[in-house]
């Protein structure tokens, strides 16, 4: 996924996260809620451990941007999935004759 821009998360939305966590969710439950990989909240829960979750410097985004992201990711997770279908499709058309 070359070209992607790294997404950059405000404090509160960090500490969203590591509460989610400490509340008992698991760290992928609270990931896939949050729309994150598996280790991003991961590495926030090892920084708040160590007394530094911070925010990053740059522009903050909001959350109707981490929303319209965690949907695009959705959606290009769907049109993979819609591919492999259709190839599956395919191919045992062709091997049912």
């Amino acid at each position: 996924m070359t070209g992607m821009a790294r997404a950059r998360y405000t404090l509160e939305f960090k500490q969203e996260a590591i509460r989610l966590v400490q509340g008992g969710q698991t760290v992928a439950s609270a990931a896939k809620t949050l729309g994150l990989s598996d280790q991003t909240p991961h590495n926030w829960l090892k920084a708040e451990a160590a007394g530094r979750p911070r925010e990053v410097a740059g522009k903050a985004i909001s959350a109707e941007q981490m929303e319209i992201a965690r949907l695009k990711a959705e959606l290009a997770k769907a049109r993979m999935e819609r591919d492999i279908l259709k190839k599956a499709a395919v191919y045992f058309a062709r091997e049912s004759r």
